[in-house]
């Protein structure tokens, strides 16, 4: 009987740790909308793989909430991202490392990491099929 309730208590405990952590991937999916170099749709999945194994309320409010759901559902579905949201990344990515990159970066070698990394968030974004919104 006790080894029943410490299994109890133990899928409880990583029941609630899973929806802390779903809930702080969220977090940083949402930011990810409007800060460049945070990617929204990987915080994304993680949340709905811990809100999956955690809650099932959590998990459908994900899944279909207006404006986080479409980002897992287009990945999953292998549609990818808007051209709207491609340009929109691509820009504030351009001018946040730029701004970054003239204004606060003093050290060249700091430029230089600022540059390899929007090329390669310019690139991977490129790569992702685009689709569109219908």
């Amino acid at each position: 009987m006790n080894n029943d309730s410490n299994r109890k208590s133990e899928s409880i405990s990583l029941k609630r740790l899973l929806v802390i952590l779903g809930s702080v991937f969220v977090a940083l999916g949402v930011l990810g909308i409007f800060i460049p170099l945070l990617p929204t749709t990987p915080f994304l999945l993680l949340a709905a793989a811990c809100y999956a194994k955690s809650s099932d309320r959590f998990y459908n409010w994900l899944i279909n909430n207006r404006w986080l759901g479409k980002y897992i559902k287009n990945y999953r579905e292998g549609k990818g991202m808007t051209l709207r949201a491609k340009v929109t990344s691509l820009i504030l990515l351009y001018v946040a490392i730029g701004y970054s990159g003239y204004y606060v970066a003093e050290a060249l070698w700091i430029r230089l990491i600022l540059a390899i990394i929007v090329i390669g968030v310019t690139l991977h974004l490129l790569t992702i099929p685009t689709f569109k919104n219908q």
